[in-house]
């Protein structure tokens, strides 16, 4: 079974499945694309499917010629949502959303579901990777035994595998090949395939075990969660000594060794960065240990929104302002930065706390038309039409996301005081009494 599937990826005779065609499956599906390999995709959701069948892109930082060449042209991509299309597949890459629940513990649904659905499909000789972020033991002890209630066996019939997907939209310096892929297996001539095919398209880092790949993952965002904790509590605490944290930042960076620079916010956004360190909280407690550290940075983090609003009451109390009737335009609703990716982003948040006290808002951002439903929020508002903007038409303007093309001198002349949670007014050289730090 081992050799013949490394034939196949030798030949590009392989087809890889890829299930969840989202911000993850989509750029992985175009870096195998790159290498000349047959690209089967399996999502639920329709629009997305007839997109990519006509060669569209709906993530901003896919280009849709990249699409119509290998959907149209090439025909080396199609996407589905016929699931009894699986035994087609050689290689099979979940894909999908590890969210959390109303309780911060994990929903592993979409993880368990995908696989009880390759389970019905499951043929000899398949290979199923997981990517989707997730907690140790999950592909051992959840995913496992799905698979091997078929009667199959793992290393015999099909190889379980686990694969961290590191996935940074917008960032232009790493794409999806150029950042180091770590790979795992449940057997060692498993992970000896997976080498063989991750290692057609990016630099692979094999590790002994699933537990010790999904640990790896884990660890990364937490670290970069309690970081920026971290500078978000001392933004707090300078703030009330009329110290600019980003101009500390600056000076501090400077020193060549020992530190990295982290920034604060108006809380976290994103797929990983706010979700991951509570899977490893939930899965410590079940080894009678309490991850006070990590707890304490989620705490910190989820409550930077309450900071924001709180400088916003403050800001209209100078202007002898109520929050109530108060009309607010949030500038940013994704959660980065020059992406179209919304996903917890604390824009949205904030935003529902404005409407609980009771503010009219609107908001503004250039790849972000509408906010959709979601989990937690249904909003139901549109991005305005900025160049129809008055001066001074809003009580308040905050800038929750700054991304590059806004012009935010304008802005600044759109509100009676400017309310700016990531420095962007400073970085852009914009001076004004309007301006508000938060």
């Amino acid at each position: 079974m081992k050799k013949e599937l490394i034939a196949k990826i030798k030949n590009r005779d392989a087809v890889v499945g890829i299930i969840g065609l989202g911000y993850v499956g989509l750029p992985l599906a175009r870096e195998f694309l790159k290498k000349n390999f047959t690209i089967l995709g399996f999502d639920l959701d329709e629009k997305k499917i007839e997109k990519i069948n006509s060669g569209k892109s709906y993530i901003k930082h896919i280009e849709n010629g990249f699409l119509e060449e290998f959907v149209i042209d090439k025909k080396k991509f199609s996407a589905t949502s016929d699931f009894s299309r699986l035994p087609e597949a050689d290689f099979i890459l979940i894909c999908v959303p590890t969210p959390l629940d109303d309780h911060y513990n994990p929903d592993l649904s979409y993880v368990l579901n995908s696989t009880e659905i390759i389970a019905e499909y499951l043929k000899n000789g398949h290979v199923v990777v997981l990517e989707s972020t997730t907690y140790p033991g999950t592909t051992e002890e959840e995913m496992l035994p799905i698979l091997e209630k078929t009667g199959k066996k793992v290393g015999v019939d099909f190889y379980l595998g686990y694969s961290p997907e590191r996935e940074d939209p917008g960032n232009k310096d790493f794409e999806t090949g150029d950042i180091p892929k770590v790979l795992s297996a449940v057997t060692r001539d498993g992970l000896e395939v997976l080498e063989a095919l991750y290692g057609e398209i990016v630099r692979v880092v094999p590790v002994s075990s699933p537990a010790v790949a999904e640990a790896s993952k884990i660890l990364e965002n937490t670290y970069r969660a309690i970081n920026i904790a971290l500078v978000n509590e001392l933004k707090i605490v300078f703030d009330r000594m009329d110290i600019d944290i980003w101009e500390v930042i600056e000076a501090a960076k400077t020193k060549p060794f020992g530190f990295q620079a982290f920034y604060p916010g108006p809380g976290l956004g994103g797929h990983c960065i706010p979700i991951d360190p509570f899977y490893l909280t939930w899965k410590a407690k079940e080894y009678d240990v309490h991850t006070h550290f990590i707890e304490l940075a989620g705490e910190i983090n989820n409550n930077m929104p309450y900071y924001v609003i709180d400088k916003v009451l403050r800001a209209l109390n100078s202007l002898g302002r109520s929050m109530e009737g108060a009309k607010i335009l949030v500038v940013g609703v994704a959660y980065k930065p020059d992406v179209d990716d919304m996903r917890e982003s604390p824009a949205l948040k904030i935003i529902d706390l404005l409407i609980k006290e009771d503010a009219h808002v609107e908001y503004y951002d250039p790849y972000i038309p509408s906010l959709p439903k979601t989990r937690k929020y249904e909003l139901n508002l549109h991005s305005v039409d900025i160049e129809k903007i008055e001066d001074d038409e809003y009580d308040a303007v905050v800038i929750i996301t700054d991304h590059t093309e806004v012009d935010y001198r304008y802005l600044v002349d759109k509100g009676r005081i400017v309310i700016d949670t990531r420095n962007a007014l400073k970085q852009k050289g914009v001076k004004s009494k309007k301006i508000w730090k938060a």
